[in-house]
């Protein structure tokens, strides 16, 4: 059998359904916080951090001695992208007295579960967004340019080869897991897609803005080597070539929350994040990019749709291709929020890997109005934050029967 380069193998697992078995914790009394470091938050690519960026993974549904119910467990789960990196499937806390219908475990709170969603967000947010006040009155930064993101997806674990499974079923200690990387899986099923856009998109009181098609082309800058370039391309049909319209630095996470909802079958990730457009960049070093770009040969036969011919994927000793995304996004909004969903075709020459995903997350824009007033009451920022939780819970996390 001839040899197929990594770059040429389709994944089976474009369509693959979130890896959820079984809902998550059917109690919702406690919460507790467990803070990481920046370099847990994501150990399937290069992420970009602020100096003063906070990540955290916060897990509701424990019982009143901060214990997890007996029920509640850590089973592997088939993910081949992690696997062929890690040489081990990630773990996902999976609940098993519940029923595979979805249906939920009935429970009893202090509070309803937005507010505590919101206040598990708030206090980290308005730290972080003071640091992005700052950055943003930097003369010597590129223009910034914040948001405030809401994701869902699956929180997963990967654990030592050292620890001990057995142990960890008999005695799950939320120490351990503290301890251990983690990655916050997007990936979601064509069927929940389909009930965002058929019932979600018109009870939330968002209307069609555009879609887009968009190549997203990640560099590697020699002289900036803590930053990815992401270079946003289109096609232009009448040539078949790609078309450079506009170059920012990779995506800032200034803050990063992971909340595992134990009654669910579907976890949050709130983010607030910057984006920094390059704007010094001279005449030659745009020709160089620019060069780069149209040297690309669009391959629908290979994973990011892009290829580049032999020794083209790199300008000197300057730039270098890293990755590739190719996202077409349907986009719905109100003027509080902008939703997206995706479908993301990706590549990443470092690590030889790439994925088709299906992702949903929301821009919450009536918050970052807010915080970005010279004199607003916490209270108000609490309120509307409260508000978007809610939204969130009843449309977006309740959708256990579409994810089968």
């Amino acid at each position: 059998m001839a040899y197929i380069p990594p770059h040429k193998r389709h994944s089976k697992e474009t369509e693959r359904p979130l890896p959820t078995p079984e809902l998550l914790a059917p109690q919702f009394k406690k919460k507790l916080n467990l803070r990481s470091s920046k370099s847990n938050a994501d150990w399937d690519g290069k992420v970009i951090y602020a100096n003063h960026a906070r990540s955290r993974w916060c897990i509701i549904g424990l019982d009143d001695e901060n214990q997890f119910p007996s029920s509640v467990n850590l089973e592997p789960i088939s993910l081949e992208t992690t696997e062929r990196r890690t040489g081990e499937k990630p773990l996902a806390l999976i609940n098993a007295s519940l029923d595979k219908e979805g249906s939920e475990v009935k429970w009893y709170l202090p509070k309803s579960p937005w507010v505590s969603l919101a206040e598990n967000v708030l206090e980290d947010l308005l730290s972080s967004f003071e640091n992005v006040k700052n950055d943003m009155k930097c003369p010597r930064l590129e223009e910034v340019k914040p948001s405030l993101v809401a994701r869902v997806g699956k929180v997963l674990f990967q654990r030592s080869p050292s620890v001990n499974m057995e142990s960890i079923r008999n005695n799950l200690d939320t120490e351990v897991l503290k301890q251990w990387k983690r990655l916050f899986y997007t990936n979601l099923p064509v069927s929940y897609k389909e009930n965002i856009l058929k019932e979600v998109v018109p009870n939330i009181g968002v209307d069609f803005e555009e879609e887009k098609d968009v190549y997203h082309v990640k560099l590697s800058d020699s002289t900036r080597p803590d930053s990815i370039l992401s270079c946003k391309c289109s096609v232009m049909k009448e040539h078949g070539k790609l078309q450079l319209y506009k170059i920012e630095l990779n995506q800032l996470r200034d803050m990063v929350i992971d909340i595992s909802c134990p009654n669910k079958n579907l976890d949050l990730r709130v983010m607030l994040c910057t984006k920094r457009l390059v704007t010094a960049l001279t005449d030659d070093e745009m020709q160089s990019i620019r060069d780069l770009i149209s040297s690309a040969v669009l391959d629908p036969d290979v994973k990011g749709g892009l290829r580049w011919p032999l020794g083209k994927e790199s300008s000197g000793d300057r730039y270098k291709v890293v990755g590739i995304w190719h996202v077409i996004a349907n986009m719905y909004a109100n003027p509080s929020l902008r939703l997206k969903v995706r479908h993301a075709d990706r590549f990443d020459f470092r690590t030889s890997t790439g994925e088709a995903t299906w992702e949903v997350s929301l821009m919450l824009k009536k918050v970052m109005s807010k915080l970005q007033e010279e004199k607003v009451e916490v209270s108000s920022i609490s309120e509307i934050l409260e508000e978007n939780m809610r939204m969130i819970w009843d449309n977006f996390l309740c959708s256990e029967h579409f994810l089968i």
